[in-house]
């Protein structure tokens, strides 16, 4: 413990308080990957285990996987010659990662930043509130969504949401119990309602919303868990397991009350808004725009987490700070940020943690390259008090 911690404060020291990080990433078994991600083809696929359609990133949660790997989800210190995780890091040095007065009133980074990759439409699903998740000792699970450019969005770039109005006003929430029971098919998703997935557009989703992820290329950030409950059987023509409709149940729930105690964890107040979309649809907002650059906010409507865009034009620099500690992804161009080099695509080179005292000071970040760069950055609960939120929506 000792030797790590003596590690941390040196690699933090000498790179100006901005670690290195190592791609997370995480298989799947019930879909198969979209192949996104640049890595070479024959990397997908690992067998059992299914295929790597999600890279996570600045990750310290475990993936709930059934094949259970070491470290799988967790990001590595990019450190030569040792292997140490982001989440060790933390709870090493709390203070000096996060700042004094934050780790004191928050027990780690809070937040989950991910790409997901599938090549099938996600199954209808949902994600437990927090009074469900912490029955099985896990963390409830908000998230949100962003649809990068200059991506394929694969053959389904929609993704269905919640339910139609008439059956949270009716009580009609039962109808969804019969395809949970049969197991047969994708029929509940004539329940819920499709939105098109559009390039720079984005979602909000709280936990206990029903919703089936269409095929666009995903940047997710959301609450550091990985619970939910898989409700649609049929997915891109595959039965998937059941289990994954209880993945997250007690048991004793699951004995005395089956595939009904599912409807109890769906916040039917959010599936059945009339005005889901007026309510929970999250396109960029912009922060500033110069000749030099410009950001935008692209996940906010909630101070659980957060997330920015920004775009640094060919051959410019500007000076950034933030309130708190943060990581970054490197998503176009290159440049310096900071004393590093960095490199959209470059697995070494294109993911950053910018610790308290480096985020609160002005931060240097270059285009060296000849295209704009793009840079995401993802921040935790409490850090920016100055989130957006959108006004509730309300019939004229």
């Amino acid at each position: 413990m000792k030797s790590m911690k003596s590690i941390l404060e040196k690699e933090i020291n000498a790179n100006e308080g901005i670690l290195r990080l190592k791609p997370a990433w995480v298989a799947r078994d019930f879909l198969p990957p979209g192949k996104r991600l640049g890595l070479p083809e024959d990397q997908y696929n690992l067998g059992e285990r299914g295929g790597i359609c999600e890279r996570w990133i600045g990750s310290t949660t475990k993936a709930d996987n059934k094949i259970s790997v070491p470290n799988e989800g967790l990001s590595l210190l990019n450190i030569e010659g040792e292997v140490i995780t982001l989440k060790e890091a933390v709870e090493i040095e709390p203070a000096l990662i996060m700042g004094e007065e934050y780790s004191i009133s928050h027990n780690g980074l809070g937040r989950l930043p991910k790409i997901f990759d599938y090549q099938e439409r996600l199954p209808y699903h949902i994600h437990q509130m927090q009074k469900h998740a912490k029955l099985v000792g896990c963390n409830s699970k908000e998230e949100a969504y962003y649809f990068p450019e200059g991506v394929p969005t694969g053959k389904h770039p929609e993704t269905f949401f919640g339910v139609h109005p008439f059956i949270v006003e009716k009580n009609k929430q039962e109808l969804l119990l019969r395809p949970m029971i049969e197991w047969k098919d994708d029929s509940i998703l004539q329940f819920a309602r499709a939105f098109l997935q559009l390039p720079g557009d984005g979602f909000h989703v709280p936990a206990g919303t029903l919703h089936a992820p269409g095929t666009a290329l995903t940047i997710e950030l959301q609450e550091d868990s990985d619970v939910f409950a898989m409700m649609q059987a049929d997915c891109g023509g595959k039965i998937i397991s059941k289990d994954l409709l209880f993945k997250d149940v007690r048991n004793e729930d699951k004995e005395k009350y089956g595939e009904k105690i599912i409807l109890d964890m769906i916040d039917w107040n959010i599936c059945g808004d009339p005005y889901f979309y007026e309510n929970r649809h999250t396109p960029p907002l912009e922060i500033y725009n110069t000749k030099e650059a410009e950001e935008h906010w692209i996940f906010y409507n909630t101070k659980k987490f957060n997330g920015k865009r920004l775009k640094v034009n060919a051959n410019e620099k500007i000076l950034s700070r933030e309130k708190g500690v943060y990581n970054i992804l490197v998503w176009k161009g290159k440049g310096k940020f900071g004393p590093h080099e960095i490199e959209a695509g470059n697995f070494d080179e294109d993911e950053l943690l910018i610790t308290y005292d480096a985020a609160v000071k002005e931060i240097e970040i270059v285009n060296t390259g000849g295209e704009e760069l793009i840079i995401y950055k993802f921040f935790g609960p409490d850090i920016n008090e100055d989130v957006p939120f959108l006004p509730p929506y309300k019939k004229f």
